[in-house]
């Protein structure tokens, strides 16, 4: 199903080059998503489909009735839902690691010539220009995809699940009682998830907000410098750009509050999803 240790190293990097809201979310991404799902997901939903039971022996009734009653498992359905919030961030690092290379041979070519400060008086790496505009639409798209798989879920399967399932799909006879196994224990594992999935969506929102609107309106203009000049060049004056903080430590981890060990949660995260994958093919 993938490497999934390569997209936690790709996004721990996307940590060096994020505001601190940023760092907040990935922290929340590896903690309360991916290692939450992993730890519940073989408890309470192991049985989805097993101890899913209906009252006929009609052949093929009881799958086509689980198959409307779950037209997606909730495992795939947030797994998928990680991918796709997480993508966003991954061509952000791609834009970023662009730049840091257009900037070396830059650096190269035009060595004699005088290059503004790297950093800020203040010791912050400025994010503008192109890779601004990349970083707002990261956010803008990780926003809309969160809506949508709120949205998803809620048209899929309602935040509830009630124990007793009426099916009348064909073939079975007639509208026949199916059982779903432990539905208070699975109505909270989805209500947690809704709520993880939410403190997501106000976070990105508190990030667009942090950027200022004013910036996001200069971020998707043209009038910021090329790509060459756009993470590594200073701005030629206060405000011009949103900063991180410069990164004095040997490694991500280093640089992060003690609770948010990412190094560490994001393999450990990786490897829990991948085996939850393969527990469901």
């Amino acid at each position: 199903m993938g490497d999934w240790s390569f997209l936690g190293r790709l996004l721990e990097n996307a940590q060096e080059h994020s505001t601190v809201i940023g760092k907040v979310w990935l922290t929340v991404l590896f903690i309360f998503r991916i290692l939450v799902l992993g730890a519940a997901a073989e408890e309470v939903w192991g049985d989805e489909q097993s101890d899913f039971n209906c009252n006929t022996q009609q052949p093929g009734c009881e799958n086509v009735c689980y198959d409307e009653a779950f037209p997606i498992s909730h495992i795939r359905f947030w797994v998928l839902q990680i991918i796709f919030v997480s993508t966003p961030t991954l061509i952000y690092l791609g834009h970023v690691l662009h730049i840091v290379r257009m900037e070396e041979k830059r650096r190269e070519r035009e060595e004699e010539l005088r290059k503004p400060p790297i950093r800020d008086e203040h010791g912050k790496i400025r994010i503008r220009g192109a890779l601004l505009r990349t970083y707002i639409f990261n956010i803008i798209f990780k926003t809309l995809f969160e809506v949508g798989f709120i949205l998803g879920q809620y048209f899929l399967y309602g935040f509830h699940l009630r124990p007793l399932y009426k099916c009348g799909r064909w073939p079975c006879p007639n509208t026949v009682d199916c059982f779903i196994s432990r539905p208070t224990e699975k109505t909270i594992f989805i209500i947690f998830m809704l709520v993880v999935a939410c403190v997501s969506l106000v976070l990105n929102l508190l990030e667009i907000y942090h950027l200022g609107w004013k910036k996001v309106k200069q971020g998707v203009s043209n009038e910021f410098a090329p790509d060459g000049e756009s993470l590594l060049l200073g701005a030629d004056e206060p405000g011009d750009a949103e900063t991180i903080p410069e990164q004095n430590c040997p490694t991500v981890l280093d640089c992060l509050p003690a609770y948010a060990s990412v190094r560490v949660v994001a393999g450990g995260a990786m490897l829990i999803l991948n085996n939850i994958l393969n527990c469901y093919d």
